[in-house]
């Protein structure tokens, strides 16, 4: 398995779907809602089909949030697939505040060994896979030789802060049981700080060192979490289920994560 030509295909992947949500970002565009009332645009949509053609070339299954349900019957025979959010944070889409994120990782017996997140507005993008570490970039153009995205790109974690404590949460889903672990971190540590950021940026954020922990007591979908997941454990990080201490796990019969934790 060339796990560097995987690679590449998902940065790029991540880069030309990225480029047709800002051409939908800089639209009048209309926003639909789905059975459970989360919202969907036109850039997902679009996002979805652009990811689709980049991966169907390398012959590995695709699970995608907007690639319709795959019945677990047909997935639990899968030992490799690729995991796929088009566009993580719809709500900051729709909100136009740039904290949105195209995801793909690549999932093996149920464990991430393989991610990217591309931040489309920013051109950031963060980019890891067991063999080569965690890094993260800017670009807005399809690579050819990783090896040249590697020698441009920082190495994670970048940076570790030293005076303070800081909690990454979400900026659309804060719960109160988040909000009392912030609560008893403050009884724990001098200085602490609390950030709320959008979509799998934060996971990002405690892989790049600007955050010391994450805690995600609210729903979110294996799709959500896999290429975060993927950066942060690359990167010497831990994604664990709250509860059990366990690493998360991928590819369920329900797709819906646990409460969990990164730290």
């Amino acid at each position: 398995m060339n796990y560097n030509q995987l690679l590449i295909t998902a940065i790029n992947s991540c880069i030309s779907g990225g480029k047709e949500i800002m051409r939908i970002y800089n639209s009048n565009f209309k926003v639909e809602f789905k059975q459970d009332n989360s919202p969907l645009t036109l850039a997902d949509k679009n996002c979805n089909k652009i990811i689709e053609n980049f991966l169907l070339k390398t012959n590995i299954p695709i699970l995608s949030e907007e690639g319709g349900e795959i019945e677990y019957n047909q997935r639990k025979e899968w030992e490799l697939f690729w995991l796929v959010d088009p566009l993580d944070g719809t709500k900051e889409f729709i909100k136009r505040n740039g904290e949105f994120t195209v995801n793909i990782a690549l999932i093996s017996n149920g464990k991430p060994i393989l991610g990217v997140v591309y931040v489309p507005v920013t051109k950031v993008i963060y980019f890891a896979s067991i063999e080569i570490g965690a890094f993260k970039s800017c670009i807005d153009f399809e690579i050819t030789k990783l090896a040249d995205l590697i020698s441009e790109s920082t190495k994670l974690p970048s940076r570790k802060n030293k005076n303070k404590y800081v909690i990454v949460g979400s900026r659309s889903h804060m719960s109160n049981e988040t909000k009392d672990f912030c609560e008893e971190k403050k009884n724990e540590h001098e200085r602490v700080e609390m950030l709320s950021v959008g979509s799998s940026l934060k996971l990002c954020m405690v892989a790049e060192g600007i955050a010391d922990v994450y805690p995600r007591f609210a729903p979110t979908m294996e799709w959500d979490t896999g290429a975060g997941h993927a950066i942060a454990k690359i990167a010497g990080f831990n994604v664990h289920n709250y509860l059990t201490k366990n690493e998360l796990k991928y590819n369920k019969e329900n797709l819906l994560n646990p409460w969990f934790i990164v730290f």
